[in-house]
């Protein structure tokens, strides 16, 4: 499939901002989470940020933006429908979350109920984003349980390890350790989940081959004899994509590297400097982790766009997908 960049970032930072979202209110539940202005609205206005861009990002890629909310209304069937309204009705009890917050309009513990509301929706919108992709047959890649996993680790993942960086160079120490911990966690969590990924695309047996897809394949071995086409056209420009095996392979290490083992060892290491009175160095190191962390989950999310292969290019010369 081709990689647009506007879903691109779209699943990278709208995912990076709910996970913010469901963490602050884990710290709120666990009366952690300061009550500062300057770093409220900062962290909060950082977290709608990444949401709202990601999801306008999305509509980027459509034929008609200006006609993306009229996929609102087929929520029963569409997982896109579902998504969009799962993160509309999230904006709510998140928006009321941040306002007791930041201002202090309320007693702490509705903000937290609005907080906790607000991380399920979070989690939700999540959820229905991979369904997009997890409940598409035509493409087996994605027609996985590790897809699912996936969008609801990585998000939460990098949105723990911007949380570290942020609460540590806001010097709140007892809730920046906190979020290291939570941080390291979810970076174990998802590399496992992304090596499971990768496996599964490596080991799974082909669904369907140009000899299924013709109803020919009692014959023998069926081969393309020409192209449907004489000219480039939209399936093979968004479905027929393809990627060299070794740039693919190049990509992955990029993507295990900088998305999880750079971030796993700056957090530990900036725990041992931040608690050794050495604060400058541990943000420092803190600040690697959320460069490297975005770096190594666009990577990711592009192989995860690149190397899948959707059923139409069997009729294009491809042999099993």
């Amino acid at each position: 499939m081709h990689p647009a960049k506007s879903v691109i970032f779209f699943t990278t930072a709208s995912g990076a901002g709910y996970g913010m979202m469901i963490w602050l209110a884990v710290l709120a539940a666990l009366g952690m989470l300061p009550q500062e202005t300057v770093f409220g609205l900062l962290v909060f206005g950082l977290a709608f940020a990444l949401i709202v861009g990601g999801l306008l990002s999305s509509t980027f890629h459509l034929g008609r933006p200006e006609r993306a909310w009229r996929a609102m209304s087929q929520w029963r069937t569409s997982w896109l429908s579902r998504e969009g309204l799962a993160a509309i009705i999230g904006f709510m009890p998140l928006g009321l979350f941040a306002v007791v917050t930041i201002f202090g309009i309320a007693d702490m513990a509705l903000g937290v109920v609005f907080g906790l509301v607000g991380a399920a929706m979070a989690l939700l919108t999540l959820y229905c984003t991979a369904m997009i992709y997890a409940s598409l047959r035509t493409i087996p890649a994605w027609h996985n349980g590790w897809t699912v996993a996936g969008y609801l680790v990585l998000g939460p993942m990098n949105g723990a390890v911007i949380l570290a960086f942020l609460l540590a160079a806001f010097g709140f120490e007892e809730a920046a350790g906190a979020m290291r911990t939570i941080a390291g966690v979810m970076v174990i969590i998802g590399l496992t989940v992304k090596t499971f990924y990768w496996k599964h695309l490596a080991t799974a047996p082909a669904t369907s081959t140009a000899g299924s897809a013709t109803g020919l394949g009692h014959l023998g071995k069926v081969e393309m004899t020409g192209s449907p086409h004489d000219q480039n056209n939209y399936l093979l420009r968004e479905m027929g994509f393809r990627i060299a095996r070794k740039h693919a392979r190049k990509l992955g290490r990029i993507a295990i590297m900088l998305g999880f083992w750079v971030p796993l060892a700056c957090l530990l290491v900036a725990g041992i400097f931040l608690d050794g009175g050495l604060p400058a160095a541990g943000i420092a190191l803190l600040f690697v982790a959320v460069v490297a962390c975005q770096v190594g989950i666009t990577a990711e999310r592009w192989l995860f766009f690149a190397e899948a292969k959707h059923a139409v290019t069997l009729y294009y010369g491809e042999q099993a997908v």
